[in-house]
């Protein structure tokens, strides 16, 4: 099956503030070939995450696909996983803040609050429900991206204008 990139949809877009709908076929050919495009996509933009709704396509679906990038040079190595229906069972008290940027949200990068642990539940392509603890980088990818499933982006979390930083700024912050 071809793995073709898609258009990622920008800020001002609708289906961005639109909570995604539950997919209730995993085993839709058209799911799957929605995955194949997301990893591919993403990889042709340096994502480290895509969900379903950057793409106008209103599914509880993205993808984590961390490595390291020109985007995020400190990443770690982890082959793309589709996460389908999607949510955090449990979260540490512990919260970190660091950067976050978006496909969605060009020339911007944030310093956003996650929580540093989650315990998470989904089903993989083939339907079987997974449960894993993420942490740190990974944990922040799945939280940012089920944002989007919930029709939020990482500007919604702010917590200071002073917070926000232009790409070309935050490029020089991290390579000096």
């Amino acid at each position: 099956m071809e793995k073709s990139t898609l258009d990622i949809v920008k800020l001002g877009n609708p289906i961005l503030r639109t909570p995604a709908q539950s997919v209730s076929d995993i085993t839709d050919p058209q799911i799957s070939q929605l995955i194949d495009s997301l990893i591919a996509t993403a990889e042709a933009n340096n994502g480290v995450g895509i969900a379903a709704p950057q793409v106008s396509e209103s599914f509880r679906l993205f993808i984590v696909a961390s490595r390291p990038s020109i985007r995020y040079p400190h990443a770690p190595k982890m082959q793309p996983t589709p996460m389908i229906n999607p949510k955090i069972v449990s979260y540490s008290k512990e919260t970190v803040k660091d950067w976050e940027g978006c496909l969605s949200v060009p020339g911007l990068r944030g310093l956003i609050t996650r929580y540093q642990a989650i315990e998470v539940e989904y089903c993989n392509r083939e339907g079987l429900v997974e449960r894993r603890v993420l942490t740190d980088f990974i944990a922040r990818i799945f939280q940012h991206e089920l944002d989007h499933l919930n029709g939020m982006v990482f500007l919604d979390r702010l917590e200071s204008q002073k917070d926000l930083y232009s790409e070309e700024e935050y490029q020089k912050l991290i390579w000096d």
